[in-house]
């Protein structure tokens, strides 16, 4: 709940260390490294070690890190992750606090972020958890989209990608567009449990074999069929609509049949696998081959757009470093070993 430019993301890094930290360390949970208070200043601006703590401790709760699986070095390194952030944020807010943003952008946002939540009494009960008011919440969704809007002006048309850019990473990468041959189907699925008796497989059978006469010698829609009858979990949603897929990505029982069918037809049977029985229709086929670059044009400018906006929002953040006065308190990081050192 507490909005920035930036989703902090020094637990991520956190989280890449922590396999190693659940091996490397005893029972007996690390001390937490001793903070500076302030943790930094940025532009005669102090950066608390309570708001360090704080926000390192969120990161770690959104993340599912138990603190005390961290050695005393991961948390040190985390904090200085979590610090950047910090900082970054408010080198941005500074330049971002006088943009303008309309009360009627900032209402369809609040009901946006609202949106999210299954109702008002879930959103207020997990905007209290985060500590968060009506006003404060009002305040940080605001902060948030003049940060947008500032770094949006910074960047300009420098995450512009044109046609020929996109055709030129198509011929360039055409083996990332190749795709093996693929099916379309959609299924209904009666769940059978693994340790199953032989009188519940048979009788989870003929629920199978009841659905099957219905899409055939009924010819109900199977669609209809699978959102009534099916037991996968979002088929009143999907009606059992599996999209294209390849071989490998489904298990055997199921690949085997569905490969084996044609475009249009519906298994004669009922397919057994681990996890229940299923009646599939196949509704599309795809060859082996390439796909066309019309068809794939829009992925690969939204791909190209996305890396250059990064890099584009990375210069900016380094031009802000680079011009700002920034005092970071905190022990500095251990040099990265090189080969000659080993």
């Amino acid at each position: 709940m507490k909005f920035t430019f930036r989703r902090l993301t020094g637990f991520a890094a956190l989280a890449a260390l922590l396999p190693m930290s659940l091996t490397a360390q005893d029972s007996k949970p690390a001390a937490a490294p001793e903070l500076p208070d302030p943790v930094a200043v940025v532009e005669g601006e102090k950066i608390s070690r309570a708001d360090l703590e704080e926000t390192f401790s969120s990161a770690l709760a959104s993340s599912g890190i138990n603190a005390d699986d961290l050695t005393a070095d991961q948390k040190m390194a985390g904090y200085r992750e979590i610090l950047d952030e910090l900082i970054v944020d408010k080198l941005i807010s500074r330049k971002a606090s006088s943009v303008e943003i309309k009360e009627a952008d900032l209402e369809a946002e609040l009901g946006r972020v609202k949106g999210q939540f299954p109702s008002e009494d879930v959103f207020k009960t997990e905007m209290t958890k985060a500590g968060e008011t009506e006003s404060s919440f009002r305040d940080s969704v605001k902060k948030m989209m003049q940060q947008q809007k500032w770094m949006e002006g910074q960047i300009g048309d420098k995450a512009a990608v044109s046609e020929d850019d996109v055709k030129k990473f198509y011929d360039e990468n055409k083996k990332e567009f190749e795709h093996p041959e693929m099916v379309r189907a959609s299924h209904i699925l009666i769940l059978v449990p693994e340790d199953a008796s032989d009188e519940v497989v048979a009788e989870k059978q003929k629920a199978a074999a009841s659905a099957l006469e219905r899409v055939t010698l009924k010819k109900e829609d199977f669609t209809a069929v699978a959102k009534e009858v099916s037991e996968e979990p979002g088929a009143k949603e999907s009606g059992g609509d599996l999209n294209f897929f390849p071989k490998d990505r489904m298990v055997p029982e199921f690949a085997n049949a569905a490969f084996a069918m044609k475009k249009g037809e519906i298994s004669k049977e009922p397919v057994r696998s681990k996890f229940g029985w299923h009646v599939i229709n196949v509704t599309d086929r795809k060859d082996s081959g390439s796909m066309p670059f019309e068809e794939v044009k829009d992925q690969v400018s939204s791909y190209l757009e996305g890396g250059k906006r990064r890099e584009a929002v990375r210069n900016v953040i380094d031009t802000l470093r680079g011009e700002a006065k920034v005092e970071t308190k905190l022990p500095a990081a251990p040099a990265t070993p090189t080969p000659a050192d080993g």
